[in-house]
């Protein structure tokens, strides 16, 4: 039996949190979520997930600051970040570092063939 490759969804917002979590789930994923930017980071290091759903505007540490932290430690540098946000203006410098920028509301359907895409990359397993 393969393991099912984990995401990491890391939003303040639980209903949205929610609705990636049912998406990525139905996509084949084992999701984990954190609901700020302290613990996100954590979970990043500790799970090595294959994909990270990465809000912008967290508690504690912001999604940019865990952007910059993952692409700068070799650990886990390859990880790959889909930034989540409803402010398309605040994500447009960090496009180059990120792997996707999703602009919220997200459609359910829309993440779940996204998410069907990822699991079908190679290089995320």
């Amino acid at each position: 039996m393969t393991e099912k490759p984990i995401a990491l969804i890391i939003e303040d917002d639980s209903d949205q949190a929610e609705i990636f979590t049912q998406a990525l789930r139905q996509a084949g994923y084992e999701t984990h979520t954190s609901y700020d930017g302290k613990d996100g980071l954590k979970c990043i290091r500790e799970l090595r997930p294959h994909i990270v759903i990465l809000d912008l505007h967290l508690p504690f540490l912001q999604g940019d600051e865990i952007l910059k932290i993952v692409r700068q430690d070799p650990e886990i540098k390859d990880t790959k970040i889909i930034l989540a946000t409803a402010n398309p203006q605040w994500a447009e410098p960090l496009r180059e570092e990120s792997d996707l920028v999703l602009i919220k509301p997200v459609a359910f359907g829309q993440l779940q063939i996204l998410a069907t895409r990822l699991l079908s990359d190679k290089s995320l397993r």
